[in-house]
């Protein structure tokens, strides 16, 4: 099947840093700044955006890789905002470039893998696991 999507495809995400999505309240630290797991939720969201609205009916992206760096903390009041690119297209496996940033600076860096999925046909071997 063929995808339409292209190396370069790029997509940003933003959010306000809220006591609901502190490194306290996501039980990953006891600091009330922006959690590392909250970045990394925004970064994979981020990559969606960039491809999924591209893809057929039918088809999702699912993470399959994700090596990231949290490099500074953000308080509450904050916006931080996620940027993706696509790099690099293998087959169904998508390679990203994510960055986030704060008000101020630079917060997070990495890459994650995606794979294209079917999504009836993921859903149908997930939920099969309830029966085995």
């Amino acid at each position: 099947m063929e995808f339409n999507l292209q190396v370069g495809m790029k997509a940003e995400r933003a959010e306000q840093v809220t006591t609901e999505n502190t490194a306290i309240k996501y039980g990953s630290g006891g600091v009330a700044v922006y959690a590392t797991p909250a970045m990394v939720g925004l970064m994979e969201g981020t990559c969606l955006a960039a491809v999924d609205p591209h893809l057929p009916s039918g088809m999702a992206t699912v993470g399959i890789d994700l090596n990231i760096k949290h490099l500074a903390a953000t308080p509450v009041g904050m916006t931080v905002r996620a940027t993706a690119e696509l790099t690099e297209i293998a087959g169904k496996k998508l390679t990203f470039t994510i960055e986030a940033f704060d008000d101020q600076e630079k917060i997070g860096q990495g890459t994650h893998e995606r794979y294209i999925i079917d999504l009836d046909k993921f859903l149908k071997k997930a939920e099969s696991k309830k029966n085995s």
